[in-house]
């Protein structure tokens, strides 16, 4: 069994993923309380989690999808805490004219001498390559494609201090026999529909909606065709700012809090931690038995 858990972070994004492999994964951070004021409490909440799930697991990696504030607030504190032995971003010069702590850190990690370079069929042991000694993550990389000039114009953009949305990867974890689930950052809207021919896209199972499921972010609808996910993950944006993917299945973070995904062969147990939250398109495998301490089961994804 692996399993993915997405922290209730308000308008930002962070996740794990404790493999099934000897492999444990962190994707952003996110850990402010208002403005770029990080919540102390909260964060150690998290790091304390990640502390306990990542034990026993001897490769372990930070994937950073870009240097906004609501994708790497507390990564300093997450370093000295945690440490971050493998940093993996995709090439860039990102800059800001107000820099944060947390900012610092992340170009220190993207510019030393622990980071990997995320881009289209990018290989690493043990990200998705085993061996005799360990097993891979399952993680694969479908974009960037460093030569494109969208995406080159994304990386000036970035460097020049603007927005780096556009600079983030699209990354797919799959787990053998079981689920396989998308992230793309806080790629946009606009941004997708140019590169969107570029990329081979497969179907997956689970997609968390870019940009936080703003309509900013939306996934094209031929795209989303080319995918067909089972469920979509729309993130903690605004209320108003929301795209609900009327046409699909939704889990909505503002809604559940903590989302927790159990995957086992051929299916996902699915959990969160509001208690009231429910919905009618997962099958009901545990009746009213609920067997974690951090959420509530609502229902299982049979793939």
């Amino acid at each position: 069994m692996s399993t993915i858990k997405s922290f209730s972070v308000g308008d930002g994004d962070m996740f794990y993923i404790k493999h099934n492999s000897d492999n444990f994964t962190t994707i952003d951070c996110c850990n402010y309380s208002t403005g770029r004021t990080v919540d102390m409490d909260l964060l150690n909440d998290h790091l304390d989690e990640i502390k306990e799930e990542s034990k026993g697991k001897n490769i372990t990696r930070f994937i950073s999808t870009h240097p906004d504030d609501d994708h790497i607030g507390g990564l300093e504190e997450y370093d000295n805490q945690i440490g971050i032995n493998n940093f993996y971003c995709v090439k860039n010069e990102a800059a800001k004219s107000d820099e944060t702590d947390d900012f610092k850190k992340y170009c220190e990690l993207r510019d030393g001498n622990k980071h990997f370079h995320l881009s289209k069929d990018c290989s690493r042991k043990w990200m998705n390559v085993s061996d005799e000694e360990r097993g891979s993550a399952g993680i694969n990389c479908l974009w960037p494609i460093t030569s494109n000039e969208d995406y080159k114009s994304a990386l000036k953009d970035a460097k020049d201090g603007k927005s780096p949305n556009n600079i983030s990867p699209i990354i797919i974890y799959s787990l053998e026999n079981g689920a396989s689930v998308m992230w793309m950052g806080d790629i946009e809207h606009d941004f997708l529909e140019k590169i969107k021919d570029k990329i081979v896209w497969s179907e997956i199972d689970i997609l968390f909606a870019p940009h936080h499921g703003r309509d900013s972010g939306k996934v094209p609808s031929d795209v989303l065709k080319k995918l067909n996910p089972k469920i979509i993950i729309i993130g903690e944006a605004p209320s108003t700012n929301l795209n609900y993917y009327k046409d699909y299945n939704t889990i909505t973070q503002n809604s559940a809090d903590d989302i927790i995904f159990e995957c086992i062969d051929s299916k996902v147990h699915i959990y969160v931690s509001n208690e009231n939250y429910s919905v009618n398109f997962l099958c009901n495998e545990k009746g009213n038995k609920n067997d974690r301490k951090d959420g509530y089961y609502i229902g299982t994804l049979n793939l």
